[in-house]
């Protein structure tokens, strides 16, 4: 038996064929039950959201089905559902409500066609750039979303319900997670999420019905609209806006349509790789970011083209899977098979569950998300760290904007950085036999450092002949290149002579001030580049 025939579990023989071996694992159930699981969670996630971004309901389901299945089988991250979200269903309102929904089938198939240039760039490994601070804040601001998200299954025609029908879905609320939590204790052969949907689902339907206690259930989130389809809806080509193909009509769709593709890619692809992130701190395996951003682009060029809203990685979704014992690309071509089979044969037995069992998983998803370590550290953490997270957090939580948010902290992190480094550049000074004073410098050299830097020497008290040593520090920019011309401007104005020791070859190349009185020194040790337009 070679050891491409056995099965990496136990040893025994392995039953897959070798193309499938990419997609399910030796033991599929789990993975099966997960993708069940999220498949029911997935129904009134895409329905709300679809209402958020003013289009019909039914393409928030088959936008769900056709994103989930692309890029479970495209994607760079196994385990991980993507499907419909709220994140860019918040940014089509506006095109949608001015232009129509057809802008907004157009502006979906530009924004795959980002996302899949940003994948092949591999440029998807600048997530790797998000501080911890930010990812922290990203994270708890998503849960409080998601948290905040489900007190509008609490409205029924309008406004909240009350009385008896509010209390009887606060209990099952409550039995859910219950089961939720102490079922993985007795028993993991069926994931705990699925078991309390159905066992609520079971209890809502033949026992609080019957008595004439009304349970708010999917259908009347729908507003009373069945979940009913079929596979001419799915296949249905999107309508394009009236004269797309011609030059005119082309370049005017263009001209309306790129600045909400260019914020869908942007929001779409930082809300799948933060979650991919999560996932694979999760998981402990690592997905691959550009394959990620390919998969990503894939789906939302197909989702479009088809007359879909878009969509990306779920975070919510995504826990629910993962802790349900779903690990494979399985789960999530499963999750949107048995999706897509709800829709065309199901969907009047989906619209009975009981909201309050699906509110009760998304609570838990809540609880499960929310980084509580944060709390008690709180107090411990750096000022600077505090303030970047709880930014991220506000503008996630009151601007649902992922990308802004993301954006916002990265920009802090990155001053607060600059501003703790530019107070660590400095210089230990000596003489040597022949009477030079030298420099050594200590510390990085740039922007921020600058005016730090000038202020270390002092032209007119030093000697004729001075030597600046760049050994242990570096020049990593345009501004730090401009404060050595500088420098070497005030001391040939003094008639000095200066020596520049140890800097890198294209640092002495760019330093175009140096004139007869300076003298660079390149040194081997040094190997770095220095960050400008001026090269070549």
């Amino acid at each position: 038996m070679t050891a491409a025939n056995t099965s990496v579990v136990d040893g025994s023989p392995d039953w897959r064929p070798a193309a499938l071996r990419g997609f399910v694992p030796p033991r599929p159930l789990p993975d099966i039950l997960s993708g069940l699981t999220v498949a029911l969670a997935l129904v009134p996630e895409a329905v709300a959201f679809a209402f958020v971004a003013g289009v019909n309901p039914m393409i928030g389901l088959y936008s769900a089905f056709m994103i989930g299945l692309l890029t479970s089988i495209f994607g760079g991250r196994p385990g991980m559902i993507s499907g419909a979200t709220g994140a860019m269903a918040i940014v089509v309102v506006a095109l949608v409500a001015k232009h129509g929904v057809e802008y907004l089938f157009v502006a979906v198939m530009l924004c795959g066609l980002i996302q899949i240039t940003i994948g092949l760039l591999r440029l998807g490994k600048l997530i790797r750039m998000v501080p911890f601070p930010v990812m922290v804040g990203f994270v708890n601001g998503l849960a409080i979303v998601i948290g905040l998200a489900q007190l509008e299954s609490f409205k029924q025609d309008g406004g909240y319900i009350t009385g008896g029908a509010l209390a009887i879905m606060t209990a099952l609320v409550l039995l859910t997670m219950a089961v939720i939590h102490f079922l993985p204790k007795l028993t993991k052969a069926v994931p705990s999420s699925l078991a309390a949907i159905l066992g609520v689902s079971l209890i809502a339907i033949f026992l609080l019905e019957p008595l004439g206690l009304g349970t708010h259930n999917v259908t009347d989130m729908m507003g009373g609209e069945a979940i009913e389809g079929g596979l001419g809806e799915l296949f249905a080509v999107a309508v394009l806006p009236e004269g797309l193909f011609t030059l005119g009509g082309a370049w005017e769709t263009l001209m309306i349509v790129w600045p909400y593709a260019v914020i869908l890619a942007g929001v779409g692809l930082i809300e799948s790789l933060m979650t991919m992130s999560l996932i694979d701190e999760i998981t402990e395996t690592r997905g691959r970011g550009n394959r990620e951003c390919v998969g990503q682009g894939v789906a939302n060029v197909a989702c479009g083209f088809f007359g879909g809203m878009g969509g990306c990685a779920m975070i919510g979704q995504s826990l629910i899977n993962v802790n349900s014992g779903g690990r494979s690309r399985l789960s999530g071509i499963v999750a949107a098979l048995m999706l897509l089979a709800f829709i065309l044969f199901l969907g009047p037995w989906i619209g009975m569950i009981p909201m309050a069992a699906l509110v009760g998983v998304m609570f838990m998803v809540v609880i499960g998300t929310f980084e509580w370590a944060t709390l008690k550290m709180f107090r411990r953490m750096p000022k600077a760290d505090m303030i970047v997270m709880l930014s991220v957090v506000l503008i996630t939580v009151f601007a649902h904007n992922l990308a802004l948010a993301v954006l916002v902290g990265v920009v802090i992190s990155a001053l607060v950085f600059a501003w703790q480094h530019a107070t660590h550049i400095g210089a230990d000074i000596k003489h040597n036999e022949h009477g030079s004073k030298i420099y050594q410098l200590h510390g990085p050299l740039f922007f921020a450092s600058v005016e730090s830097f000038k202020q270390l020497f002092k032209p007119a008290d030093d000697p004729e002949d001075i030597v600046i040593d760049f050994y242990y520090t570096r020049v990593y920019d345009q501004s730090g290149l401009e404060a050595i011309n500088a420098i070497a401007e005030k001391y040939r104005a003094q008639d000095k002579r200066l020596h520049l020791v140890h800097l890198s070859e294209e640092c002495a190349q760019l330093l175009d001030k140096a004139g007869d009185l300076v003298e660079v020194n390149i040194s081997e040790d040094p190997h770095y580049h220095v960050a400008t337009d001026r090269l070549g």
